[in-house]
Parts: structure tokens; C-alpha cells; sequence
């Protein structure tokens, strides 16, 4: 009840006409940082950062909130629409999203996209409402080991649930892992398979990897089968949007079940990114219809969106509740609040309610004012969709590569951005998933990090990872859906033997 009367004197504050302007500046910066491939929400709020240093605290986040619900909102544009994702977790979307448009069902895959989107943000609001005042209890139970676990349950996802061969799985994320490693080591701080060239110091930027990946590894792919861009003349109209919309209840489960992992990604934080492929893995296993993901299964686009703005949304929770961002752009926010002069943590909540209770209540607003102006830019979207492959082709190279030079202005980053894309091709053409690289150059390093605190905590002993009731329930888990396939197999050659035997 306590919860519910913060809440109330959040939207007092949040809702003032100011306030309210700001979100909708926010939302409309986010989205075009969002639409733009290479910058993404982390880079777009780090430049927003100083605007905000003579602005009140109030005013400052809920501009950093709302561009970054504008940021995820826009991202999911050009992976539907190019196969180029705006952020790093909109490339689960890439998946059926771009299918769907090529089939000429851009405006389905928006609609549903951002109406998803939306649903998850909500959820997840509700979610941080109701947690935020016992949340730090639980929160302060997450050490290295607990981190290690649910990487390693991410992981072990893709291995256990793909429809993909697991060979081919742990393929890709052996090359994710590897190119992950380049750079400093994070714990000794020596400089490793940087083979003397200054820039790979720090490191490769996943970003640029996936520009190359999906972005110029899908053009190569399209140039191969005869420049055909299938969809390209569908008739948009905002009925379509309308009647898309109504559709939405039917994927209740696949929402429900997104949120959740959403959530649950977002509070411990294996972020949106993990997330979005978690619950895209999750819809694909359960799904009646599995042959139809990969080539514009509507879940293909529903659970990844709701599952990367729930995570996205509940990843401000532990940054103001303990100090531990969720993601990226959540530790670029938190390097705000220093600068503002607010300690993140449980002290925060008594000691400056009025700052904790109207950023949340501005996240309710933020989240429908984004939906509301996505939605209502979807015809002018889709429409891009009408321009001759011609001419849209050379303008995805040059985005590519101007995406790839905005991450930090390297000149290596370009020939990355094109190796990339011979490697998405290859990876294409060979049937192997792009999906667990990805994963495992975003994710990989943490991983690693985790991994190698445990052991120094636990000098060496792998008993650390069933230490408590929490981390042992996680590590099970995990270790059972990375067994999985040769389980299941085992099982189906018991049950084929009697078989062969009275046949």
C-alpha cells in the first residue's frame, strides 16, 4: 500500500506539463538514435549525458528514461525492415521481423513489434512498482557465482531448446567467445590476441560485428540470388496497423511467458540482449508451428520485443535499489545520478523518494507516450520498404559503414564490419546460427569475469556454484539444458529398440 501512495505522488510530479514535454523529446531523440545502426541507446544517452549536469535531477532522468524507451522502441525499425538491428537486442527481431516484411507484412511486423514492446515495458513497470520495496533484499543474495549461472543458463538455452544442430550451436558460440576475448583482460589487466595492432586494445565492439553480420551478410546474400527484394509494392494503410493490433491477444502465452523472462533477465542482470534471445528460444520450442520461425513467424517477433523492453525496463530497478546497472545504457544512467549527486542504492529510497517514485511513474508515462509515436509513424516506416533494391542496396552499405565508423571512429572498424559480413554469409550459406556468436561476443566477457571471480572466491573449488540453494537451483538448470540433446536421444534410441525388436 506503501508502494501505491509513492506512486501516486510520483505522477504529481511526473505528470507536469514540463515533465511531460521532455518524455515526449526523449522518446523522439531515443527513436531516431534507436533507427540509426552503430549508435544505440548506451552511445545516444552517454552524448545526452551533459545536457543534463545544470537540469534538476527529476527532469534529467526522466529525459535519459524516456530516450531510452525511444531507443528500444526505434531499434527494432531497421531490423525489420533492413535485417540491420538499431541495438544489440533488437537482433532476435531480425529473425522473423525482416521475413515478414519481405513478404510484404512490414506494417504486421511493426505493429506487432512495438505493440509487443509496449506490453513488456508495462509489465515490467508493474513489475518494479510492486518489487522496488524488497527488491534489495533479494538483489544483495547475486555474487560472481549467481552472475556465472544465469550466463550459463542463457547459454545453455540456445543448446538445449534450438532446433539448430547443438554441434552448430556451440560452433558459433566458440567463435563468439573468441572474438570476445580480444582486448584487456578485465581481471589480470594484461593485453591479450591483440597481435600488436593498437585498436584491437579495445577490443572489437559487438556492434560493428553485428552491422557485418546481419546488415552486410544479408546484402551479400540478396546480391547472390538476383537483387530480389520480395514485398517491397505491399499497400500500407493505417486499417492495417488497426486490424494487427487486434490480433495481439491471441499471443497472450508467448507475452506472458516473454515478460516474465524479461523481468527476471532484467533484475539479475543478464539484460535485454539475453533476454530477447531467451524468450525468442523459449516461443520457438513451445511453438505448434516451429517450421515457420526463421521465416516470419509473428511469436518470432512478439516474445523477443517483449522480452527485451521488460529486461530493459526492469534493469533500472537494481541500478537505483543496489547500484548494479542491468545494462549498458542503466550504468551510463547511474554514472548520471553521481554526477547529479545521488548515491545509487537502498539508502536512495528514503532518503530522496520523490526522485525514485516519479522516474518510476515516468516510466508509465514515457513507455505509452513511445508507443503511441512509433504507432502512429508506422505507414512512413513501412513505405520505405516500396524503394527499388537498387537503389535501398547502396544506401544499407552506406548506413553499414557509417554505423561501423560512429561506434569510435576507427578505421579498422570498417574492414571488421566487412569481414563480418563474409563470415554472416559463410555462416548463412553452411546453415550454422549467427544468433549464439552474437550472443557470446556480447555476453561472453562477463561470463569470464564471473567465472574467474568465483574461482578466486572459492580458491578453485567448482563446489561454489552449489553453495546455496540459489545457485545450485540455476546451475542445475542449466547443466540439464545443456545435457538436453543427449538426453533426448538417448531416450528416443530406448524407445526405438523394443520397436526394432518385435518389427
Amino acid at each position: 500500500m506503501d508502494n501505491f501512495g509513492n506512486l501516486l505522488d510520483g505522477f504529481r510530479i511526473a505528470a507536469s506539463g514540463y515533465h511531460v514535454a521532455i518524455m515526449m523529446a526523449g522518446v523522439l531523440l531515443g527513436i531516431l538514435v534507436g533507427v540509426l545502426p552503430g549508435l544505440g541507446a548506451p552511445n545516444g544517452v552517454s552524448l545526452l549525458l551533459p545536457l543534463t549536469f545544470t537540469m534538476d535531477p527529476v527532469a534529467a532522468i526522466i529525459l535519459l528514461t524516456s530516450m531510452y524507451w525511444g531507443a528500444l522502441f526505434g531499434g527494432s525499425t531497421t531490423s525489420i525492415l533492413f535485417n540491420i538491428p538499431g541495438e544489440p537486442s533488437s537482433v532476435a527481431t531480425t529473425f522473423d521481423g525482416y521475413p515478414m516484411a519481405r513478404d510484404g507484412r512490414a506494417t504486421n511486423a511493426l505493429t506487432l513489434a512495438f505493440l509487443s514492446a509496449g506490453t513488456g515495458a508495462l509489465f515490467g513497470v508493474v513489475v518494479i512498482t510492486g518489487l522496488s520495496g524488497w527488491v534489495t533484499q533479494f538483489a544483495l543474495k547475486f555474487s560472481s557465482p549467481e552472475y556465472f549461472a544465469v550466463y550459463l543458463l542463457v547459454f545453455a538455452s540456445f543448446v538445449g531448446m534450438g532446433n539448430t544442430s547443438p554441434f552448430k550451436t556451440v560452433v558459433s558460440m566458440t567463435l563468439g567467445f573468441a572474438v570476445a576475448t580480444i582486448g584487456v583482460d578485465t581481471i589480470s589487466g594484461n593485453v591479450r590476441l591483440t597481435f600488436g595492432i593498437p585498436d584491437l586494445v579495445k577490443g572489437i565492439s559487438f556492434l560493428v560485428a553485428v552491422i557485418g553480420l546481419f546488415g552486410l551478410g544479408e546484402l551479400l546474400q540478396t546480391m547472390e540470388e538476383g537483387l530480389r527484394f520480395e514485398g517491397i509494392h505491399a499497400r500500407i494503410s493505417p486499417r492495417e496497423v488497426f486490424r494487427t493490433a487486434l490480433t495481439l491477444p491471441r499471443h497472450w502465452v508467448t507475452l506472458l511467458r516473454s515478460a516474465l523472462v524479461g523481468c527476471w533477465m532484467g533484475i539479475t542482470p543478464g539484460g535485454p540482449t539475453a533476454a530477447s534471445f531467451m524468450s525468442y528460444g523459449l516461443a520457438k520450442r513451445f511453438s505448434r508451428r516451429k517450421e515457420g520461425f526463421g521465416k516470419g513467424e509473428p511469436d518470432g517477433v512478439v516474445a523477443p520485443e517483449t522480452a527485451d523492453h521488460a529486461a530493459g525496463t526492469c534493469a533500472i530497478l537494481p541500478m537505483l535499489a543496489l547500484g548494479i546497472p542491468g545494462s549498458a545504457t542503466a550504468a551510463v544512467m547511474m554514472g548520471g545520478l553521481m554526477i547529479w549527486g545521488l548515491t545509487p542504492g537502498p539508502m536512495l529510497f528514503i532518503e530522496r523518494p520523490d526522485f525514485v517514485w516519479s522516474t518510476i511513474a515516468s516510466m508509465y508515462l514515457g513507455n505509452v507516450i513511445a508507443v503511441v509515436l512509433v504507432l502512429a509513424t508506422v505507414p512512413m516506416f513501412a513505405a520505405i520498404l516500396r524503394i527499388p533494391f537498387s537503389i535501398i542496396g547502396p544506401m544499407i552499405v552506406v548506413v553499414c559503414f557509417v554505423g561501423a565508423y560512429t561506434v569510435s571512429g576507427a578505421r579498422l572498424d570498417l574492414w571488421f564490419a566487412l569481414l563480418f559480413g563474409i563470415v554472416g554469409y559463410l555462416l548463412k550459406k553452411l546453415d550454422y546460427p549467427i544468433a549464439p556468436m552474437v550472443l557470446a561476443m556480447i555476453l561472453g566477457d562477463k561470463m569470464e569475469d564471473a567465472f574467474r571471480q568465483s574461482m578466486l572466491m572459492a580458491k578453485g573449488s567448482m563446489g561454489v556454484f552449489y553453495s546455496n540453494p540459489l545457485v545450485g537451483t540455476i546451475t542445475t538448470l542449466a547443466l540439464l539444458l545443456l545435457l538436453w540433446p543427449l538426453v533426448s536421444r538417448l531416450l528416443r534410441a530406448a524407445q526405438s529398440r523394443p520397436a526394432g525388436k518385435t518389427g
